[in-house]
């Protein structure tokens, strides 16, 4: 396609990194937005003598105008239950205010528009797997309810857009991601056990082990987001690999790529944790033609030698 204009909020971020290499390799030119309560100019060093990359320090809370863009790819939240506990009343104040400003960024240069949405919209879902037809179990009131309602206002604000003012939005829900970047301390179920395990340390596992999760590696996950913004549809699409996996079993994927001869301990599970998270992708497939093709055993082996370099 055309070389393009992008802006990418959330940019020094785990994912929003990851987007503006791939955009970049595709020749498009990328204006990086991040105020970096959470993400790490670390993630971006590689680029600093790239010319068609230029970085913003912003907070997309506040009104800003990168000047005329293309596209924009708004991936700018706290998404990990460290962060975003942490940083509660922030991670609703960008998923409101900052996903209007963007929207309006967009509206005013009739650009295209990506927001990255979640499996959390589902809470603890009743449904198995989860498909994008499904409402939600969501507890509106709990610990979670920063991260999780933040981002069910954000496909509200982004479907108004497009109903109302004729955006051209796209809505993707990610489910479990990983790959090099993730942040060490953040609280996830592989950036914790990939530390315990090369640490030597016991490997901390909520309640039994037997919720489930999906994890994909941060390729896939990429390679979809940037199908679904080339697509016709404005409906969300699940986009994550739809293994399930227990979180004991993904403790032994895990020791075995790392060797680790760390033990097993169990703590409480966390109020409002889901049980139960698998995506149904059908609609990526039919829609996309896109599936996950990296195996949880290879995506890790993949990423031992930049969670090796996080612990120095």
């Amino acid at each position: 396609m055309p070389s393009q204009t992008v802006l990418v909020t959330g940019a020094a971020g785990f994912l929003g990194s990851h987007l503006v290499d791939a955009l970049l390799a595709e020749g498009h030119s990328v204006i990086g937005v991040d105020n970096l309560s959470t993400g790490k100019t670390a993630n971006l060093n590689h680029l600093s003598l790239e010319p068609r990359f230029r970085f913003l320090s912003q907070d997309i809370t506040q009104p800003f105008d990168p000047g005329p863009i293309d596209y924009v790819f708004n991936f700018a939240s706290p998404a990990s239950p460290v962060d975003y506990t942490r940083l509660g009343v922030e991670t609703l104040q960008v998923g409101s205010s900052g996903t209007l400003n963007t929207l309006d960024i967009a509206r005013r240069y009739k650009a295209g528009y990506l927001h990255a949405s979640t499996s959390e919209c589902y809470g603890d879902p009743e449904v198995h797997p989860q498909v994008e037809t499904y409402w939600g179990h969501v507890n509106p009131v709990g610990p979670r309810s920063v991260y999780d309602e933040a981002k069910r206002f954000s496909e509200a604000a982004v479907m108004a857009y497009h109903r109302y003012y004729g955006v051209d939005t796209h809505l993707v829900r990610i489910f479990n991601t990983y790959g090099p970047r993730l942040q060490a301390n953040d609280g996830r179920v592989i950036s914790n056990f990939m530390i315990q395990a090369l640490k030597g340390e016991p490997l901390t596992i909520y309640g039994d082990g037997s919720q489930t999760r999906s994890f994909c590696y941060v390729s896939d996950l990429i390679d979809g987001i940037v199908r679904l913004s080339r697509s016709e549809e404005h409906m969300p699409v699940n986009i994550g690999n739809p293994v399930e996996w227990t979180i004991v079993e993904c403790a032994q994927e895990i020791l075995a790529v790392t060797g680790s001869k760390s033990e097993v301990v169990r703590k409480p599970l966390p109020q409002d944790d889901p049980t139960r998270r698998r995506p149904d992708i059908t609609r990526a497939r039919t829609l996309l033609g896109w599936e996950p093709t990296i195996s949880l055993r290879e995506g890790l082996q993949r990423s031992l030698d930049y969670f090796r370099a996080s612990i120095g």
